[in-house]
């Protein structure tokens, strides 16, 4: 007979906790832009709370927000959500509360684009457009560690040391708001070649203030903004950190820096980190399951706090074998979930739990 108690579960499935948060499973909702903001305003619409709201009610333990805006100006796109004022906040709290009222909790993935910022969103009916979008379009200039563009992109304005101090507190008001929004965990974006990647990475990077001119310059930014985000955001709920772990190419960002940058975390606050990899520039990756599972396993084994692997994980067996080999605490379903909200339903049934539990009431009946 096939398991269907709580102490048969697979810890895929186990009841957990991240700081001061239970968490009903170890699957966690990647980050996934949706570029649906239509009136250009960073306010989550229907279409984030169903997006959202559908993954919660499929199971998922914790769900990451798209990359969620800072500042107008720190927007991948026009049509991308914000965080940088009230009215952006009301709305996320409709979303917040629903998905905590179908078991699941909710982070935001706070975030600048930095030099890739003002983008055709990836979307079909912009297909025939690539590049920046010119500012009589409701474009704006990007901003960057220097005024070297990202391939294929205007050049973005360099920040003076004011203006980063103004980036820092960005983040700050954004968690801030966070916390009146209902969001049970914050994770910071420093991943993917946005803003503060662009900083990390001596391939981007070429300052010569205290923002640059070494590694512990280049890190700087990141640890300004988890420290200050960590003194501002609630003690007993997360702060999560997502990096790219190399961006691919000799000489650029790599997994002894991540190292560094990962203990440095640690020390200010951070609870978990979320490991990707690539996006500061153009590289060949080679992209197949699990082909970034093992840069997180490298930094579960450098540092105390959780980690969670992403990257082509979509079977739920193999999601489990990284958990058993002890590559991560936690894995993070992105394409997959984009395809297939309950997710972690189906996982259940493949691992052989078939109590329900994962399912609201309504679709019981429903059931693997």
């Amino acid at each position: 007979m096939a398991p269907d108690t709580a102490a048969a579960q697979p810890p895929l499935l186990e009841p957990t906790r991240l700081s001061g948060l239970e968490i009903r499973n170890r699957i966690w909702l990647a980050p996934m832009c949706q570029y649906m903001v239509e009136a250009e305003d960073g306010v989550p619409t229907d279409w984030h709370l169903v997006h959202l709201g559908a993954r919660a009610a499929g199971g998922f333990g914790l769900l990451i927000t798209e990359a969620t805006a800072v500042s107008p100006e720190g927007r991948i796109s026009p049509r991308d959500t914000g965080l940088w004022n009230d009215d952006q906040a009301e709305a996320w709290s409709r979303i917040t509360g629903f998905c905590q009222q179908q078991g699941a909790k909710i982070a935001v993935q706070l975030a600048h684009a930095g030099r890739k910022a003002s983008t055709w969103p990836a979307l079909p009916q912009f297909s025939n457009r690539r590049g920046t979008i010119p500012e009589f379009a409701s474009g704006w200039r990007a901003v960057g560690p220097t005024t070297d563009p990202f391939p294929g992109l205007d050049a973005p304005d360099a920040l003076s040391r004011e203006q980063i101090a103004e980036v820092v507190q960005d983040f700050v008001a954004a968690a801030r708001r966070a916390e009146s929004a209902g969001f049970d965990a914050v994770e910071l974006h420093f991943a993917h070649g946005y803003l503060v990647h662009e900083f990390l990475s001596p391939l981007v990077n070429t300052r010569t203030d205290e923002y640059g001119a070494d590694a512990t310059g280049r890190r700087r930014l990141a640890l300004e903004i988890a420290t200050a985000v960590r003194e501002e955001w609630p003690a007993q709920k997360p702060l999560i950190v997502r990096i790219s772990a190399t961006d691919w190419i000799d000489g650029g960002w790599g997994i002894e820096q991540s190292i560094d940058l990962a203990r440095s975390l640690e020390m200010v606050g951070v609870d978990a980190l979320h490991v990707s990899t690539g996006g500061a520039v153009i590289a060949d990756i080679a992209v197949g399951p699990e082909y970034q599972v093992g840069f997180a396993r490298t930094l579960r084994e450098a540092v105390s706090m959780p980690i969670a692997a992403v990257g082509l994980l979509t079977d739920p067996a193999a999601a489990q074998d990284v958990l058993d080999r002890g590559d991560a605490d936690f894995v993070a379903i992105g394409r997959a979930a984009l395809r297939e909200a309950g997710w972690p339903q189906r996982a259940a049934h493949e691992l052989g739990v078939r109590d329900g539990t994962l399912y609201p009431g309504a679709y019981r009946r429903g059931s693997w």
